[in-house]
């Protein structure tokens, strides 16, 4: 197996008619997958798709998508696994700079897509998913799903492209990471490996699956045979309920979903007995919720670290590893991950000293789509890559992420990480969910403030949950402000948004 084109089918030799893949929508088997996927890529090539195109998916989770992006793979085609949530403008930028030919979407973004591919001439075939409405000039997904022909059968070159992922564009626009097929496969299949995934599991996500975390557990459970129940999109109470209903064996998610779960009135009646392992990325989780969470569901919660810019994981823990409890875990078999000194990145930081964490080897991405100025700035010659985050490691080798570089806080010289202020306040009884970010102040520069979600039934005040912190920070690490919320501001895999902090609440 070359590349993760290959998954459907060499999954479908082995499972047959197994359950793979279960949405609300419908249930298919592996067979079923591999064949509808093959249609798929033969519609396609009827429509002039060619090996090494770009082929762009622009929706929410569904069935169809699973399909539509292992039909794109067999043809040779290049996916774009687009974020639901880009505004129209965001979208156009992300389909002219990739260049796509082809791009599948639902009926309700359809209209929005046809609008703007009169002004991207390489743009030709547009799919849409739903059946009605139909949008003019676009194929419905049945028509294509159904399609009688060659299926394309492309030798695949694993160090070739075989998916451009798109960063969140924090700063400017956002840069496409090109990854190679061999980065793809390894990252499924070694993510796979280590948390011990078999033919047996069944496992609970809501994670979208254009994202990369998102992409590796649905074809890292099809590689070993597992069965994937995908949620459109997360909701505590759909997610208790489906982990009962499946007896699933995991649930994969980000801290947010744990948290939501954690507080919601269902969670006391939930049947959690068939979990055996959970797992948890995209931001570091507070200590005091891992253990809620692994007292309530009797699984273990393996922490994760990943990014676009490797194709999923770079860190894990081993499931049958002894726990190393808010720790990323070790680096995937065949990667190197170190810290490196913030002043220099070509000396490794010492044991418990934070510094930047760089990873090289096989998952990292190729470089940024027709930017080699952002390659060259973020991939050392040497093939080490910057990730933006600071982390320690100890003298065990197990990872710890401080925080993201750019989310320090710097407040009358000192620097502050809000993730170090998060995990305390998230250990108070009367939080819920808790982001720390800046505002400014005309004396010490910025001031960390804390947006609370109280748990339910809880009223805490702001002088409580500052004086809650003294016991665990230094007097500048404390937030100087809190604001209690509804809800905080998330992106479509759930994480936390810090940056939208202020400007959403702070006025």
């Amino acid at each position: 197996m070359k590349g993760p084109g290959e998954i459907l089918r060499a999954s479908a030799a082995r499972f047959g008619d197994r359950p793979a893949l279960v949405t609300a929508a419908r249930t298919l088997s592996f067979a079923e997958l591999d064949a509808m996927s093959d249609r798929v890529a033969a519609g396609l090539a009827a429509r002039g798709v060619r090996a090494g195109q770009v082929v762009s998916l622009y929706a929410q989770n569904r069935w169809e998508w699973v399909i539509s992006y292992h039909g794109a793979l067999k043809t040779g085609a290049v996916v774009n696994p687009v974020n639901v949530m880009l505004t129209p403008g965001e979208l156009a930028f992300v389909l002219r700079n990739c260049g796509a030919a082809a791009v599948f979407t639902g009926a309700a973004h359809a209209a929005t897509v046809v609008r703007l591919t009169r002004d991207l001439p390489d743009l030709s075939t547009v799919v849409v998913f739903d059946e009605a409405p139909e949008a003019a000039g676009t194929v419905p997904f049945s028509e294509l799903v159904t399609a009688e022909g060659p299926v394309p059968l492309p030798l695949t070159d694993p160090d070739a492209p075989s998916t451009i992922g798109y960063t969140s564009g924090t700063t400017g626009h956002p840069k496409g990471a090109v990854q190679s097929h061999r980065a793809v496969l390894l990252n499924c299949a070694m993510t796979a490996t280590m948390h011990g995934r078999t033919a047996d599991d069944v496992v609970v996500t809501a994670l979208p699956a254009p994202h990369v975390y998102g992409n590796v557990v649905i074809n890292g459970t099809f590689l070993a045979g597992g069965t994937v129940v995908l949620m459109e999109r997360f909701a505590p109470g759909e997610a208790l309920r489906l982990i009962g209903e499946h007896r699933a064996t995991l649930f994969e998610g980000v801290p947010a979903m744990y948290a939501m779960m954690l507080a919601d009135s269902g969670l006391a009646e939930a049947d959690l007995s068939s979990l055996t392992r959970c797992t948890v990325g995209g931001q570091t989780m507070p200590l005091s919720m891992i253990k809620r969470w692994q007292q309530r569901s009797g699984a273990p919660l393996i922490e994760l670290w990943g990014m676009t810019e490797i194709a999923g994981l770079g860190t894990t823990h081993a499931v049958y590893a002894p726990p190393v409890p808010g720790s990323i875990g070790v680096s995937l078999p065949g990667m190197q991950v170190r810290v490196a000194g913030l002043d220099d990145v070509r000396r490794d930081a010492p044991p418990d000293v934070p510094g930047e964490l760089m990873v090289r080897g096989p998952t990292v991405m190729l470089g940024y789509h027709d930017d080699p100025e952002a390659t060259a700035e973020t991939i050392e010659p040497d093939g080490w890559l910057h990730t933006g985050d600071i982390a320690t490691m100890d003298r065990t080798g197990h990872f710890f992420i401080v925080d993201r570089r750019k989310d320090m806080i710097i407040t009358g010289g000192y620097n502050v990480y809000p993730a170090e202020v998060e995990r305390v306040l998230a250990g108070h009884p009367a939080v819920s969910m808790v982001a720390v970010g800046p505002v400014p102040d005309p004396v010490k520069g910025e001031l960390a403030c804390a947006y609370v979600v109280p748990a339910p039934g809880a009223s805490p005040t702001e002088e409580e949950l500052i004086a809650y912190t003294s016991e665990y920070l230094a007097a500048y690490k404390r937030p100087r402000l809190v604001r209690f919320v509804d809800d905080l501001p998330k992106t479509s895999t759930g994480k936390i948004m810090r940056r939208d902090l202020m400007k959403q609440f702070y006025t």
